[in-house]
Formats: structure tokens, C-alpha cells, sequence
């Protein structure tokens, strides 16, 4: 499926959902569907998504959290799974954008393109809700799932082509993102 009618379906129906983006594509693919306050882009931090989002997650407890990320960024935090399900936070879902390939690096294949599975591990770790999908209209169904209160996280992972699309780079100052973000929570943005 398109990596960028999946994520703007995905963002399309967040309802004041927090989200945390993973480096490289899954930023420029949020991006491309509207900069906003309340979209936390992470720059130079490979494999921080997660965790991020679950810190996120506990500090802000009655808003949901959404982190985007890829397959390559997700398993360069293979162990966050593990830290994520002990935690079990309520409102915090990771959906990884796997195209089977470390699209930045130069398309090599990537573990999941070797038969890992991140739903399957997620749910052996404890995870609430995971799922694999293949098609927009199986995104679709998960958007009205990611609305409907959880027991714990979830974890989605959304099959998508393997390809390079336009780059839309959102901004690249962290402190300006940190700050604005924390504006939008109704924190002192200094």
C-alpha cells in the first residue's frame, strides 16, 4: 500500500492524538500531511520513537499517543517492546510503516524483509492490540479501533511498497519543535 494514503487515513481520524514520528520517512510522510503543533518529529535519534512516545504517553495520561516510525528505525529499539508492554500504558500505539527495507540507507532489505514480525513479538511481549495490514481499507478499520479505549498499548504495522517519495521536511530546529510541542500541551514553550 502507499506509505503517504496510509498515514494521512492515519492522521486523518487522530482526534487530538499526540504523535511521535521516527527519523526519515515516517517524518516526511506526516509532514506531508499537514505540519502541526501536536506532531513531534524526532531528527537524529534512531530508535527513540518508542520510547519517546511511551515517556509521552505517562506524562501526558488523558491523551492518546500515536507513534509513526519504520521497520529499520523500530528495530534498532527491539528491546523498547519489551520495556513498552512492562509499562503498559493505556494510550500509547506504535504503528510501524514496514517496507521491508532501510529506505534511507539505500533499500537494502531489512529484517522484517527476513521474516521478522513485529505484531507477533509485540503480542509476546504483552502488548494489548497488534495487527498486520496490507490494505487501506484494513487501515481504515484499525483508525476506528485506535479510537475505542485499549487495556494497554498496541502495536500495528502497516505493510507499505518500498519506495522513495518526495521528501517533505518538516522543521529541522529541535528546539523549535520541542518548544512549539510543548506550547501545544500548555507548557511555558522556554
Amino acid at each position: 500500500m502507499n506509505r503517504r494514503d496510509a498515514v494521512e487515513k492515519l492522521l486523518s481520524s487522530r482526534q487530538g492524538a499526540l504523535v511521535v514520528t521516527g527519523l526519515g520517512s515516517p517524518s516526511y510522510d506526516v509532514h506531508a500531511c499537514g505540519d502541526r503543533d501536536d506532531n513531534y518529529y524526532l531528527w537524529g535519534a534512531m530508535g527513540g520513537a518508542a520510547l519517546t512516545g511511551l515517556g509521552l504517553a505517562q506524562a501526558q495520561k488523558g491523551k492518546r499517543v500515536m507513534v509513526i516510525t519504520g521497520d529499520g528505525e523500530q528495530l534498532m529499539a527491539f528491546g523498547s517492546l519489551a520495556t513498552i508492554a512492562v509499562a503498559k500504558p493505556v494510550n500509547l500505539d506504535i504503528i510501524v510503516l514496514d517496507n521491508q527495507h532501510f529506505g534511507e540507507t539505500g533499500m537494502q532489505v531489512s529484517h522484517t524483509g527476513q521474516g521478522i514480525d513485529f505484531a507477533t513479538i509485540a503480542a509476546s511481549c504483552g502488548f494489548a492490540r497488534t495487527g498486520v495490514m496490507t490494505t487501506l481499507d484494513q487501515v481504515d478499520q484499525l483508525c476506528i479501533e485506535l479510537l475505542q479505549p485499549a487495556s494497554g498499548p498496541g502495536l500495528f504495522v502497516l505493510k507499505i511498497a518500498a519506495e522513495n517519495l518526495p521528501r517533505s521536511l518538516p522543521p529541522r530546529d529541535a528546539v523549535f519543535v520541542k518548544n512549539r510541542f510543548r506550547g501545544h500541551l500548555g507548557f511555558d514553550p522556554s
